[in-house]
């Protein structure tokens, strides 16, 4: 599916009134909706949770949790690939490897994209200015559930700033590319935040911003 193709599927996510996920990520959880993985359209999914919700699981709390995962995996797959069509990027020679989605400029990376998180303790404007206040709040944070993340990463951060709906941002596939183009096109490892982990180790990591 094409870059264009499937931000119109994910613009069909946000058209609809957001719902929690009604509980923890946990890996029960995934193991029973792993069906996202191969369901690239909205209309798709919605059969697939019917089709696969087993007896006993509440109906709507089924297809929370799997809307939930497919927005965001299907984002994430759209943002991988806006990386490793850009110059100076890699992709991972093991899909395996849960630590690397792609190399740039050498120096090996995952990506995650995230909200602007609530419960950060200072503003945006602060988390700009010192992006290694927000680093290290979401290496924490977000390294739960036996997701343990211990190696470089680059994050894309979204904010909405006139709505608040920062989720909806995901969607926007073709604004993200380019932020993208713009934070690959400008790189400087020397930039990068050092992030000192618990085991010994140096972790190296970085914000780019997506701001609407």
């Amino acid at each position: 599916m094409d870059l264009p193709a499937l931000q119109a599927e994910l613009r069909k996510r946000t058209r609809e009134p957001f719902t929690p996920w009604g509980q923890k990520q946990s890996n029960r959880w995934d193991a029973l909706t792993n069906f996202i993985y191969h369901t690239p359209t909205w209309d798709e999914l919605k059969i697939e949770v019917a089709r696969r919700r087993p007896a006993g699981v509440d109906a709507d709390r089924f297809f929370n949790y799997a809307a939930n995962r497919w927005f965001n995996f299907w984002s994430a797959w759209g943002v991988e690939r806006i990386f490793c069509e850009l110059d100076g990027v890699q992709a991972a020679t093991n899909p395996r490897d849960r630590l690397v989605d792609f190399t740039l400029h050498g120096i090996r990376f995952d990506h995650k994209t995230s909200v602007f998180p609530r419960r950060f303790p200072h503003s945006l404007s602060d988390a700009q200015q010192h992006p290694g206040l927000l680093i290290g709040w979401l290496y924490h944070n977000q390294s739960r559930e036996g997701r343990m993340h211990f190696g470089n990463r680059l994050f894309i951060v979204l904010y909405h700033s006139k709505t608040g709906e920062h989720w909806k941002l995901r969607a926007e596939l073709l604004w993200l590319k380019g932020k993208i183009e713009a934070y690959v096109r400008h790189f400087r490892p020397e930039r990068l935040v050092s992030l000192q982990l618990g085991d010994g180790r140096v972790a190296l990591s970085d914000i780019i911003w997506g701001v609407w």
